[in-house]
C-alpha cells in the first residue's frame, strides 16, 4: 500500500503500517548513529533529557556529507541500522516511533517494536544524494563533535522509505526469503 505521511509518526499511524508498504514521509526527521544513540541513552541513564523530543519521533540512522554551495545538506544514505540495536529498545521506551535505516534488526528490537508500536523503515543504501534532494532544511541540535553523526533535525518532504518490519514484527526480509 502506499501511505503518504505527515510526522510526528503517532502509535496509531505506526500500527496501521503493514511490511511492505510505500511510505513517503513529510515532516520533521531527527538523525543519529551509534555515536549519538550512546550518549542518549547514557543520558536517559543518568536521568537527564535527550536534546529534542523522542515522543512520536523518527530518527534517520545517517551520517550525512557536508553540504555544498546551495545545498541543505550533502549526500544522506542510510547506514548500517544494526548498529543501533542496542539502543534503539531504550529511545523507543521513551517514545521514539519509528526509525529509517538499512539492513536486519535483532529480534530485541522487533519485540520492542511489538510492545511500543514502532515502525522500521528501509531507505536506499546508495541512493544517499537522490534522498538528499528530499531534505529541506538541516539543523545541527547536539553532539557537534560528532560531526557527520551530530544529532540533526530534518525537514523532508515526500522522504521515499519502505515498511521493512511493522508493530506487528512482520518481517519484509523474512517474508522474501521464504
Amino acid at each position: 500500500m502506499k501511505r503518504y505521511v505527515t510526522l510526528p509518526l503517532t502509535e496509531e499511524m505506526a500500527r496501521e503500517m503493514r511490511a511492505g508498504d510505500e511510505v513517503y514521509l513529510t515532516g520533521c526527521v531527527y538523525t543519529s548513529r551509534d555515536a549519538g544513540h550512546k550518549r542518549m541513552c547514557e543520558a536517559l541513564a543518568r536521568g537527564e533529557e535527550l536534546p529534542f523530543d523522542p515522543m512520536d519521533a523518527v530518527i534517520y540512522y545517517v551520517g550525512p556529507s557536508p553540504a555544498k554551495p546551495g545545498r541543505v545538506i550533502g549526500s544522506a544514505g542510510p547506514t548500517t541500522s544494526g548498529r543501533m540495536d542496542a539502543y534503539a529498545p531504550t529511545m523507543m521506551s521513551v517514545g521514539a516511533r519509528g526509525m529509517i535505516g538499512k539492513g536486519a534488526r535483532s529480534a530485541e528490537v522487533i519485540e520492542a517494536m511489538k510492545k511500543y508500536g514502532g515502525v522500521y523503515f528501509g531507505a536506499i543504501g546508495g541512493a544517499g544524494a537522490l534522498l538528499a534532494r528530499c531534505i529541506k532544511s538541516a539543523e545541527l541540535i547536539a553532539y557537534e563533535d560528532l560531526q557527520s553523526e551530530a544529532l540533526r533535525k530534518l525537514y523532508v518532504e515526500d522522504f521515499p522509505v519502505t515498511v521493512i518490519i511493522d508493530s506487528l514484527g512482520n518481517n519484509l526480509y523474512e517474508r522474501h526469503k521464504a
